[in-house]
């Protein structure tokens, strides 16, 4: 085994070890190291996800974060508290500097290295939807033309994972479902439009419940999990946005 092989295993295992002690900002610092690796090429399904997962965490915990000191925001000036509101803007902002940092960060190393790399249609889709993922999250604190900006480079990454999913990847891939579901959550919560977004993700449904899935049997059923998981997330979406209570993050 050659030292950049080994490097790349034990930065693999260090980040597994990293997500088990739940140290996802180390977890990402690990995945990093693999993604920039010279000669990786393409990441394996298990280091894609690993990659996904870290900063999923990390980005994850500061938007629930910046959705909670948004809220008492809100209630503090309604209530003409003018000293707190001034306290919680200025924590706002420590929170946003963060987010763009962790967005700017996945975004370049998508850019540089891991779009690039990618051959096969699913690795494309996969990090296409990651890219409009994280320019998804800058639109919902951004505003402005930086607002717009974000929300235009989202519905770019957006649509060339979804015309490479429509080409390329069955009706029912975890993957494109996903991606779906995401660009139906960007319709709904950057875009402000409810019934693109219920559409999208109504078509989508259609798609999978009239397909040939329906006859299959329960031992076949098992392999679409992932596909299971995600109806019954769209399935909680849909009653969100139908009765105005969308609070899931995605």
């Amino acid at each position: 085994m050659s030292t950049a092989e080994a490097t790349r295993e034990e930065n693999v295992y260090m980040a597994k070890l990293a997500e088990q002690a739940e140290r996802y900002e180390e977890m990402v610092e690990f995945m990093e190291k693999v993604a920039k690796t010279a000669d990786v090429g393409e990441l394996t399904v298990e280091e894609r996800n690993l990659l996904s997962v870290a900063y999923k965490n990390v980005i994850g915990a500061r938007r629930a974060s910046w959705r909670i000191i948004s809220s008492i925001e809100q209630k503090e000036e309604s209530r003409g508290n003018e000293a707190y509101v001034a306290s919680i803007k200025e924590y706002r902002t420590r929170i946003e500097t963060e987010l763009s940092k962790i967005c700017d960060g996945i975004l370049k190393l998508l850019d540089s290295h891991l779009v690039p790399s990618a051959t096969a249609a699913e690795s494309k889709v996969f990090y296409l939807k990651m890219k409009g993922d994280y320019h998804r999250y800058l639109a919902e604190f951004k505003a402005g033309a930086e607002r717009k900006e974000a929300a235009e480079n989202t519905l770019v990454a957006y649509k060339s994972a979804q015309d490479i999913a429509l080409a390329d990847l069955p009706t029912t891939h975890p993957i494109r479902l996903g991606l779906a579901l995401n660009f139906s959550v960007f319709y709904y919560e950057i875009l402000n439009s409810p019934d693109r977004a219920c559409n999208l993700a109504k078509q989508v449904s259609l798609l999978f419940y009239t397909s040939h899935l329906l006859v299959m049997s329960s031992s076949v059923w098992k392999l679409f999990c992932p596909a299971c998981y995600f109806f019954y997330l769209m399935g909680a979406y849909l009653g969100a946005i139908s009765h105005g209570s969308y609070i899931v993050q995605f």
